[in-house]
């Protein structure tokens, strides 16, 4: 294997060491999910062939969607899509009248990302790529750019608000062609949906609409298709925390938003939405509660009801739901002698443990939670860089000892023994959360 950039090592480290999904270095720590992704790689491609996808990811807290998404991103990335992701919170929502649904475009537009610009902020690029397109068809054909442009935007206009998104993209070519930089930011704020009211936007472009809370859906299927057009493959987009749908306390509100997800889901199945895929990132409960999630929803939950073949063991990921598999003991293993080789800079003489300490780590993790600690494993993979970072900062101390200490420490407290079967409480029961915390170094 080749050896680790420090930049790249660290950035990794600090987002595993707290819990969060790194934004580089993801292939290095990868394993597991190869079905599922190449699931997901089958809907890329249908994506990149013109069609449309919807894929709802499931999966419980610190089970890994946020990286599965991240890592079908990389990969939309790599086969020349043009992907957006935002998070969904309070402020940000599928449905709104109050500014939430215009929020979340606004995020999605200013994570925008190409393969050259894969951190976001890829919005004014994409466009000027477009622009440069025409102007080079224009000179190999002896047309006017003008024309060029005018003639490849005209299919956009038979959608909703097409003609003033053709006529933003046109006002962007004009301050490219005068130097009007003040135009080209304008029409870019456009798109953004950074106009507040109509009235500047008139003022400014010349335009009467603005992106607003009614019509963020419409402008995602028009960035699909204008993405085509500036000579990419497609549009892939991640919404994650989808939970925060099902934690809306006003009913109307949650079935708006839920209404929403309808729409974009029949969109998909009915090819109306042309090279764009919608991945949404949520927990079982999100899915599955018949008080507040999605099967709440009576035309949601015929949709999206699982196949009730795939049992025992028999698993079926054509469905608009993918299940996220647990991973496996093996698997896990593998992603610890990742993290050890991560941590080493890539040189196998720099390991701070030998072998011998990862199964025993997790048999220590095992005591602790069970085999949940594979099945989620944030929290396990956050105990084990702390590990290493102990031992890279104190030369003298030896993992045996640490893990022994830890064992110690827990029964001390009254935890749970080191033996099998071991509980503490009257009813001999313990959550999950309070053993989770209880070995985190």
């Amino acid at each position: 294997m080749a050896t680790i950039r420090p930049k790249e090592r660290d950035a990794l480290l600090q987002s595993m060491r707290a819990g969060v999904v790194p934004r580089v270095g993801q292939r290095l720590v990868q394993v597991g999910r190869a079905k599922e992704v190449a699931a997901l790689l089958q809907e890329i491609e249908r994506v990149a062939d013109g069609g449309s996808a919807f894929r709802l990811v499931i999966g419980e807290y610190g089970s890994g969607k946020t990286f599965f998404l991240n890592l079908i991103r990389s990969i939309a990335l790599e086969k020349k899509l043009v992907t957006a992701n935002a998070d969904l919170n309070p402020d940000r929502r599928l449905h709104s009248t109050g500014g939430q649904a215009r929020s979340l475009y606004a995020e999605l537009m200013k994570n925008l990302s190409t393969r050259t610009k894969p951190d976001g902020g890829a919005l004014p690029a994409v466009v000027e790529r477009f622009v440069s397109e025409a102007a080079q068809e224009a000179r190999r054909s002896g047309a006017k750019t003008e024309n060029v442009i005018h003639q490849r935007l005209e299919n956009l206009k038979e959608m909703v608000n097409g003609y003033d998104f053709a006529d933003v993209v046109e006002a962007y070519w004009r301050g490219h062609e005068t130097d009007n930089e003040q135009l080209k930011s304008d029409a870019v704020r456009w798109l953004r949906a950074e106009f507040s009211t109509k009235s500047d936007a008139r003022k400014s472009l010349g335009v009467r609409t603005i992106i607003d809370d009614a019509n963020g859906y419409d402008m995602l299927k028009l960035t699909a298709r204008f993405v085509r057009l500036a000579g990419f493959s497609g549009l892939m987009v991640c919404f994650d925390e989808l939970v925060n749908l099902y934690k809306l306390a006003h009913t109307q509100s949650r079935n708006g938003n839920y209404e929403q997800i309808l729409r974009i889901l029949n969109d998909s199945l009915q090819g109306n939405s042309v090279g764009l895929g919608i991945l949404l990132g949520g927990t079982p409960e999100f899915l599955m509660d018949t008080r507040r999630g999605l099967y709440s929803y009576a035309a949601l939950a015929s949709r999206l009801t699982e196949n009730r073949f795939a049992k025992d063991g028999l698993v079926d990921f054509s469905g608009p739901v993918l299940r996220l598999s647990n991973l496996t003991k093996e698997e896990f293993y593998l992603l610890l002698e990742k993290l050890r080789y991560v941590f080493a800079y890539g040189d196998p003489k720099k390991f701070l443990v030998p072998d011998e300490a990862l199964p025993a780590f997790m048999g220590h993790c095992s005591k602790r939670i069970g085999d949940a600690y594979f099945r989620t494993p944030r929290n396990t993979i956050t105990a084990f860089v702390h590990l290493l970072s102990v031992l890279e900062q104190n030369s003298s101390a030896k993992w045996t000892d640490l893990l022994d200490a830890m064992e110690l420490r827990k029964d001390d407290e009254g935890g749970m023994t080191t033996e099998a079967g071991g509980a503490s409480g009257n009813d001999g029961a313990v959550s999950d959360d309070d053993n989770l915390a209880s070995f985190k170094l």
